[in-house]
């Protein structure tokens, strides 16, 4: 959908209303030829065949087009109206009267109307010009039309192009965003109703999302409303020349752009909403897709798109997240693999967590893994959101919580290390009153210690908190695990609550690090954070650190631990094994607590 609709075709030019009109006009303007030759005495008689012919053959293309040019590019409409007004000039030169010739010179004024009603004001002035000169050079060719005569013919051919195109216009307007030159929601909505009906007859994919600009009221609070505004134009602007050829963009509402993506089932939706928000950096968003269902009305497919977008904003923000009505291959393949069907199989992975002036591995981070049968690995930012979404990510959550701490006890027992263990929660884990009892569960029978576990929750999940996941919270450190943020820095609000939330660790993100060297400022802030971190008596992880010159610029500013490629890649716990020499004459101790107190001893 173009950003602009002054400049194209006005909103009502949908592919069905074009084919309608242009064919009626056109059959219509070979009905009155055919009528002017049959009324005219003689009048067969004194035109060449071919010019007498013109007539039947326009009326048949009109009704052609009427019944299936709806079939056929916009592109076939512009050469339609193109050629229409050179026959009409051949007509009324060879007319063998002078009326007959006004009459044919008059039929003009249905090209003129067709013209602006349908096409972009360019195109439609480009055939008004057109018109004029082919009637002007027919006037000056029979030389037995009158200058007044052809006058009125003019007046009647630009004035009635005139009245539709200002019709037109207005009608297109009001379906149209007078901030961002957007479709607004009555646009999109009619829209949508045509793209429901298309889907339906012709049973091809049809997908909805929904995009919310993060922390909107808080641009528009703290810079005035003149920089939200802009805010919008900015987002139209970048969305506009990356969407798909029959893709319709609209501002909705507020802070609020729908997507209509005719042709896209829900995964590949999915990965254009995607590719769509990561072109917004610096303007957080959160996207919810749904699929169009047979049976669906067109505000169910929306309300199903509204309702990913909000479980979205309900436990972490900045995502996509698809709502496909468990109707997705890939949600099935992942049910049957954490069933331990033939899907694929299911793993954990443990990177190093070390202290960066020695590289001493002191902790590992649990991170799942999928190897679909088919598929290859697949990313856990595709997978996990399809956990979520189809009620799965209690059984995931399950399975990591077991195998990270079985293979951590695995680890610490043949290395003969004392080493601590990071497990990733999401929010719908956390929102789940029972959570913290499976997780303690989990420890009671794997026999690895609380004090030495660390339950990670991002900055964006801390952000859009609710009351059951931060008592779920509380009640884990009552029992002695310890709680880090992941992500720290990528959002607005977590540092106001650090000082009430229950937290030990902050994981600085990886866009901190990869400029540390690179950056004085970077490197001041980072020294910033750090004070902060001990001030309020929390451990500091530095993530995503991938060259040498990184680790050195962390240890001079004390950072006390981090974790990226360059200390180790996440690994099977056999594979780590053989990396980690044990510690010789150290026997392995499951007691030792990891609290944030001790944990300094790292640093």
């Amino acid at each position: 959908m173009p950003m602009r609709i002054s400049r194209m075709a006005p909103e009502l030019a949908t592919p069905r209303m074009a084919a309608r009109t242009a064919g009626l006009l056109t059959a219509l303007g070979g009905v009155a030829g055919v009528g002017l030759l049959l009324g005219t005495p003689g009048g067969l008689d004194q035109l060449h065949p071919a010019v007498a012919a013109l007539g039947p053959v326009t009326t048949a293309v009109g009704l052609a087009v009427m019944r299936w040019g709806h079939r056929v590019p916009r592109g076939f409409f512009q050469a339609l109206l193109a050629v229409g007004p050179a026959g009409l000039g051949v007509f009324a030169h060879s007319a063998p009267t002078v009326s007959g010739a006004v009459a044919v010179l008059s039929l003009m004024a249905f090209a003129s109307m067709n013209s602006f009603l349908l096409f972009p004001l360019l195109w439609a002035f480009g055939y008004l010009v057109e018109l004029l000169a082919i009637g002007a050079a027919v006037v000056v060719l029979r030389g037995d039309v009158a200058a007044g005569t052809a006058l009125v013919v003019a007046v009647l051919v630009v004035g009635s192009a005139g009245a539709v195109a200002v019709l037109a216009r207005r009608a297109a307007s009001a379906g149209e965003d007078a901030l961002t030159d957007l479709v607004n929601r009555r646009g999109f909505d009619e829209a949508l109703d045509a793209a429901v009906r298309i889907a339906l007859r012709s049973g091809e994919p049809l997908s909805a999302a929904l995009f919310d600009l993060d922390h909107f009221k808080a641009v528009n609070d703290a810079l005035g409303h003149a920089a939200g505004d802009e805010m919008l134009r900015r987002v139209a602007r970048t969305l506009v020349p990356l969407l798909p050829r029959a893709a319709v963009l609209a501002r909705h509402g507020g802070d609020e752009f729908s997507l209509l993506l005719p042709g896209y089932d829900g995964e590949r939706a999915l990965r254009c909403a995607e590719r769509l928000r990561a072109a917004l950096p610096g303007i957080g968003t959160s996207v919810g897709v749904a699929e169009y269902e047979l049976g669906d009305s067109p505000s169910d497919l929306m309300r199903r798109a509204d309702a990913a977008l909000y479980r979205v904003k309900s436990f972490g923000r900045g995502r996509t997240e698809l709502d496909a009505g468990g109707h997705s291959p890939l949600a099935r393949d992942f049910a049957a693999a954490l069933a331990g069907g033939d899907a694929g199989g299911l793993s954990v992975h443990l990177q190093p967590i070390v202290t960066p002036a020695d590289g001493a591995v002191v902790g590992v981070e649990a991170l799942v893994r999928w190897n679909h049968a088919v598929r290859g690995p697949v990313s856990p930012g595709e997978f996990v959101p399809v956990a979520e979404r189809e009620g799965l990510i209690g059984g995931l959550g399950a399975f990591v919580w077991a195998a990270a701490c079985r293979d951590a006890r695995t680890l610490c027992e043949a290395t003969g290390r004392t080493l601590f263990l990071t497990v990733n929660a999401s929010g719908l884990e956390l929102d789940d009153p029972g959570f913290p009892d499976r997780v303690l569960a989990v420890l009671a029978e794997t026999g690895w210690p609380a004090e030495r576990t660390v339950v990670e929750v991002t900055e964006s999940l801390v952000e859009a908190e609710t009351a059951r996941s931060v008592e779920a919270l509380h009640v884990l450190r009552a029992h002695g695990l310890r709680v880090a943020i992941d992500d720290f820095g990528t959002g607005y609000s977590a540092l106001a609550r650090l000082d009430t939330l229950p937290t030990d660790y902050l994981k600085l993100d990886n866009s901190f690090v990869s400029a540390i060297t690179t950056s004085s400022r970077r490197a001041r802030l980072l020294r910033s954070v750090m004070a902060l971190a001990d001030a309020l008596d929390l451990i500091l992880i530095a993530e995503g650190v991938e060259t040498e010159d990184q680790a050195r610029a962390l240890s001079t500013l004390g950072c006390p631990l981090a974790q990226g490629y360059l200390f180790g890649r996440p690994q099977p716990v056999g594979e780590l094994v053989t990396e980690l020499t044990p510690v010789a004459g150290v026997v392995p101790s499951l007691s030792c607590p990891a609290t944030a107190a001790s944990a300094r001893q790292f640093s």
